[in-house]
């Protein structure tokens, strides 16, 4: 990747309570290591499908069985350098298509500079992310008021789904529970990890292969 950052910040949409972070990645990073950046920052554990809208375009994992809804490009083939028409300031990412979370992701820089020489990171947020499947927007203002309030009557079944049967941490805490020191060790061992068939012992020697195509997209004129 080249050394050339862009500042992201993401905005779950529609929420009780406001919850974004803002975050560095490689200008030409791909759209599906985008998708594990934002897992990542966000708090989401990556358990449903998600895509982006970019430009009126959707861009994810395409289903070759799904014959009926919008043309879905594949993301991995996707630089999001590539992917930003000129002007293009904005985009959306939306996960988990039941609850529907809708996240707005607004380009605040196109050269940032990082002087620790780190090219993810994550530098603000606020607000815990949702659980998985806690019923979208509605579903989560009403688990807060639960799991929050001792004398309310679903306070001991919200505590024993989230902490029992979903496996959350638990000094996990809603709606304020963001903790940006512990989404940067994830980051930078997500940063730091290998590609996938690279060999940490001997990278002196590669064979020559011809040079990958990239899907470019151009908006309509």
């Amino acid at each position: 990747m080249n050394s050339n950052l862009y500042l992201l910040k993401i905005t779950l949409k529609g929420c009780h309570v406001k919850i974004w972070r803002k975050f560095a990645v490689p200008a030409d990073i791909k759209l599906d290591k985008l998708h594990q950046v934002i897992q990542t920052v966000m708090g989401w554990t990556d358990s449903h499908l998600h895509e982006f809208k970019i430009g009126g375009a959707h861009f994810g994992v395409p289903d070759p069985d799904d014959d009926w809804g919008e043309e879905v490009i594949a993301e991995k083939k996707c630089r999001l350098d590539r992917m930003l028409a000129p002007g293009f300031k904005q985009f959306q990412y939306v996960y988990d298509f039941g609850d529907d979370w809708e996240h707005v992701i607004k380009v605040e820089s196109l050269d940032y500079r990082n002087e620790s020489g780190r090219t993810i990171f994550c530098f603000d947020g606020q607000g815990a992310c949702p659980p998985e499947d806690v019923g979208s927007t509605p579903g989560y203002a009403d688990f807060c008021d639960a799991v929050n309030n001792p004398s309310h009557p679903e306070h001991k079944s919200m505590k024993e789904w989230v902490y029992d049967c979903c496996g959350y941490p638990k000094d996990k805490t809603w709606p304020d529970g963001f903790d940006i020191d512990a989404v940067n060790q994830k980051l930078a061992a997500y940063e730091n990890k290998p590609k996938s068939g690279t060999s940490l012992k001997n990278t002196s020697a590669k064979k020559k292969t011809a040079p990958k195509k990239h899907y470019v997209w151009m908006p309509p004129k």
